[in-house]
């Protein structure tokens, strides 16, 4: 049976939820795609009805299940899913509200009532993690303001990934990685921390159990299997954060390799054997967590990556097709004609801890044309990147980069995987395998199913093939020379400004 088993890895992610069967080497069998089903009542705020988010993932699981011969074939599922999104569930299981986006800022003040009342650096050493609005507990301390109604009837609280793989077998419980990123983790016992639960004013008794990735749930319910194709006999079994099962898929997880995971957003990830300890990084908004594979990582990288790319393509009118964006800026040279682009179009990005700054670009005259702005833009994606990596690796002293391996929808872009190959002056180690989250998931399932033996044998079984993307000299040397000079002094010259422009807009009323 195993030689004709296929394991099912579901993406539940910012832009898409992807259903994917793949063989027990990794090679994809049958894959489907359908919108993430977001919602924008108003700027900054961002959600999912948690019905749609069940819908979307049923769907998708439906079109995948149809390609396939025979659908008995698959043994197992789990999921991997953006983290800090969370569904707040009644007893009875229905939503008492709707899924809070993990990227939606409208929690800043109970992000900032955090750092006041509780302290930024008692809850890094509690948690690994800085005090962003993003993470989960900001979004639970929201809706017990904003929504008590809804906070009073909530029975239990589920991650994205948890959520769905609930829907699909009616069991509830979360694993490490996702647990990771609610600020609610303890991550030395790797327990619920119940203490600043109850100094936040949080009940602890929604959160559910906690286990390892790749643990065994039960088989689908049947009501599930009616509605996606799956077979009534598939394992369940715990997933985890995307980007975690991501590096799990490429091996990423030993000291000294890195994963540039771009897809919407960007995790720069680095597997770790133990916590750091130094409060400082928390300030510069870097996190960590546990690896699914066991250990930990720590993870910068940007909250917006591909999507500069988009929000470029929809500001400047007619979504012009990518091809012919970078048909014009191949004629332009490396510097963009002086133009900078700082991508913050959502937040600030490690090594910056920075709610309120905001996307600059720089150095425009007249003659920078779209060619040149979308270079700059594809240059200060890169920037960052590099800015995120070189920033953290003082606190990991010892630590050498071996290799960069780079995965997701972002290395499609040829020109970006050259830009950011001579920014980094390093060899980027593009993979074969275009969908490394759904595949890290499915491994899990396949773990929970008792196909591998351990993370180390799945790890081992999978195939993929690798090109590399070298640096070019000349531009690496151009590129050093405008990061230390221009790109570093953006930030600080502009954070000011941003400052006061939020300041404005709240006073006015339209923040």
């Amino acid at each position: 049976m195993a030689g004709d088993a296929l394991l099912v890895g579901i993406d539940f992610g910012t832009s898409h939820i992807k259903a994917i069967a793949f063989t027990t080497d990794g090679q994809v069998a049958a894959k489907a795609s359908v919108p993430t089903p977001t919602l924008y009542p108003q700027p900054g705020w961002a959600y999912y009805e948690p019905a749609a988010m069940w819908r979307q993932t049923a769907a998708a699981l439906r079109q995948m299940t149809r390609q396939i011969d025979d659908p008995h074939r698959i043994v197992s599922v789990a999921v991997a899913s953006v983290g800090e999104t969370g569904v707040p569930l009644d007893a009875a299981g229905e939503p008492t509200y709707d899924a809070i986006a993990w990227f939606d800022n409208r929690t800043q003040q109970q992000a900032e009532r955090l750092r006041r009342n509780l302290g930024a650096d008692p809850i890094f050493l509690r948690t690994g993690l800085s005090v962003q609005p993003i993470y989960t507990l900001c979004k639970i301390l929201w809706l017990k303001e904003k929504a008590p109604d809804a906070y009073t009837r909530t029975a239990t609280w589920l991650n994205a990934a948890d959520y769905i793989a609930w829907r699909l077998c009616g069991v509830p419980a979360s694993e490490y990685s996702l647990a990771s990123r609610t600020l609610m983790l303890d991550i030395d016992s790797l327990r619920w921390e119940n203490a600043l639960l109850a100094e936040a004013g949080v009940d602890a008794a929604i959160l559910p159990p906690l286990l390892a990735s790749g643990t065994r749930l039960g088989c689908l319910l049947p009501d599930a299997a009616e509605q996606t194709g799956l077979p009534a006999s598939a394992i369940v079994a715990t997933g985890g954060h995307d980007h975690v099962c991501g590096a799990l898929a490429l091996g990423v997880t030993e000291p000294g390799a890195v994963l540039d995971s771009l897809g919407s957003a960007e995790a720069i990830f680095l597997a770790t054997d133990q916590v750091l300890r130094e409060p400082t990084i928390g300030h510069c908004g870097y996190s960590q967590g546990v690896h699914v594979s066991g250990g930990y990582y720590v993870l910068g990288g940007l909250y917006t990556s591909s999507a500069c790319v988009e929000w470029f393509r929809a500001a400047i009118g007619s979504q012009p097709e990518y091809t012919e964006l970078a048909a014009e800026a191949e004629t332009v040279p490396p510097g963009s004609l002086g133009v900078t682009f700082l991508p913050h179009l959502r937040t600030a990005n490690p090594p910056y801890d920075d709610p309120l700054s905001r996307a600059t670009f720089v150095g425009v005259t007249f003659d920078a044309k779209r060619g040149a702005l979308y270079r700059a833009v594809l240059e200060g994606v890169a920037y960052e990147a590099h800015h995120s990596l070189a920033a953290l690796l003082p606190y990991l002293p010892g630590t050498q980069i071996e290799r960069i391996v780079a995965t997701g929808g972002g290395t499609r872009n040829d020109l970006l995987m050259r830009i950011k190959a001579s920014v980094y002056n390093q060899p980027l180690r593009i993979v074969s395998i275009d969908e490394a989250t759904a595949l890290g998931a499915a491994m899990l399932g396949g773990l929970g199913a008792g196909l591998y033996t351990n993370v180390q044998a799945a790890v081992q079984t999978i195939r993929y093939t690798t090109r590399s993307t070298e640096p070019v000299a000349a531009d690496a040397a151009f590129y050093a020379r405008a990061f230390e000079r221009v790109y570093q002094k953006i930030y600080p010259a502009v954070r000011e400004i941003h400052h006061t422009i939020a300041a404005l807009q709240k006073a006015e009323g339209n923040e």
